[in-house]
């Protein structure tokens, strides 16, 4: 583990990791210990024991100043402080790690703010979802990656009105198999442990929720068993239903409709495919984009008269609207300069290739700059996080009616809101929302 948190942790037998930045005070608390013996058996977690449960006679725990000694030891100080300078510059709650070194699991809950948990009277105090990386990706990268998710998702619910702080999880591990129940334990425990509220996301199984539902937490949301399914379908319409919110704001007696447009969907994937589908059924010229080609070809003899371009096409095409649906960083300063489209808006997380709000907010003003309409994604691809909260709050009960009433009322309110004032205060959509969120969290 070259440049890892995790290394001093399995050199010294250690469990757990906590990293923790207050904003007010400019001051990094940090925390580790041995909270469990390698021989844990957690596919036995809530059966035999709880998240809160005591589970070693032989614990070790170690404040702030013997967690800078030991990365200190271990020749990774420099790293330490890298990591630590990361929460300073998102004013980032922390970093809550646990290590299954049996397994080789590295679990890390990049929280950023609890404030908006914090009185909710449920377990989960936070809301985002978990994703797995391979071992081999950089850790560093998957931090950056955490922690700017964890930011957006702070916002995102406070643009969803969804009491949850935001945080977002990162595992890196093999691909996980749904029969390994020592491996769901693991991350059901450490969900648990780290009170939050989440639906797979990237590169892990949906079912993964229901076989942790049925052995360990009910904090895992949006398997296929649920009663809403998964989260794609309804974070494509309200993703829909902002584009056209920011038509009828745009373009004045348009009332929205987005017939005879030219929309590039970049990525058919859970997102994009539906986000297509709804496109084509609002009468706009769909041009659909992704690396399957097989997704291409299924969408293209669904739905007649659309067309296709290839991925690498897709930046340097002129078209009306260009919605990114799969993968983020794709838009930097380069790009901005050679877009041709009127409107960026797709449900894509961090779209713009940044790693901290001034640069998001810097390249939000360069697209103004160019008359290109951009709304910084976080705030109108809430429905996926209504649905996880519309099933976690009510179980069984779940409905999508009331799920789709919900983003109806929320999302294309909250983009003419964000338009609108925007407008008003001489600002980009984007430093808007992100003015709204900070008087939130940080007031």
């Amino acid at each position: 583990m070259n440049d890892s948190l995790f290394a001093p942790l399995a050199a010294e037998g250690l469990t757990t990791l906590k990293l923790q930045y207050d904003w007010r005070t400019d001051e990094h608390t940090l925390f580790a210990a041995r909270e469990w013996d390698a021989d844990r058996d957690f596919s036995r977690y809530r059966s035999r024991f709880a998240a809160e449960s005591l589970l070693t006679q032989r614990a070790r725990f170690l404040n702030s100043e013997e967690v800078y000694a030991l990365y200190e030891a271990h020749g990774l100080r420099g790293y330490l402080d890298t990591v630590l300078d990361l929460l300073r510059q998102g004013r980032h709650f922390g970093i809550e790690a646990y290590l299954h070194a049996g397994k080789n699991i590295r679990f890390m809950c990049n929280q950023h703010s609890r404030k908006q948990g914090a009185m909710n009277k449920r377990q989960a105090t936070l809301a985002g979802g978990i994703r797995r990386h391979p071992l081999e990706e950089s850790e560093l990268d998957v931090i950056v990656d955490g922690l700017n998710l964890g930011r957006a998702m702070s916002f995102k619910n406070i643009a969803a009105d969804l009491d949850f702080g935001g945080c977002k999880t990162t595992v890196q591990m093999d691909e996980l198999d749904l029969a390994d129940l020592e491996a769901l334990g693991f991350l059901a425990f450490a969900i648990d442990r780290s009170r939050t509220m989440t639906g797979p996301d990237m590169n892990f199984p949906t079912a993964m929720s229901d076989v942790i539902n049925a052995h360990f937490s009910p904090q895992f949301t949006n398997g296929p068993s649920s009663p809403l399914g998964e989260s794609g379908r309804p974070t494509a319409y309200g993703t829909f239903l902002a584009l056209k919110e920011a038509v009828r704001f745009t373009e004045p007696g348009s009332d929205g409709r987005l017939d005879g447009k030219r929309v590039v969907v970049s990525g058919l994937g859970a997102v994009g495919r539906h986000l297509a589908e709804l496109l084509h059924g609002d009468g706009a010229a769909v041009i659909v984009a992704d690396l399957n080609e097989a997704r291409v070809a299924e969408f293209l003899a669904a739905h007649p008269g659309s067309t296709r371009v290839g991925v690498d096409e897709v930046l340097d095409l002129e078209a009306d609207v260009l919605c990114p649906a799969a993968i983020g960083g794709i838009i930097d300063e380069t790009v901005i300069g050679r877009l041709r489209y009127r409107y960026v808006w797709g449900p894509a997380n961090n779209q713009l290739r940044a790693t901290n709000q001034r640069e998001e907010e810097r390249l939000s003003r360069l697209l103004a700059e160019r008359g290109i309409v951009f709304q910084t994604e976080w705030w109108h691809n809430t429905a996926g996080v209504m649905c996880g909260a519309e099933e976690y709050l009510n179980g069984a009960h779940a409905s999508y009616d009331s799920l789709q009433q919900r983003i109806e009322s929320t999302i294309p309110r909250k983009t003419r809101e964000n338009l609108a004032e925007a407008a008003r205060l001489g600002l980009t959509p984007t430093e808007n929302a992100y003015r709204v969120c900070a008087d939130i969290i940080y007031g």
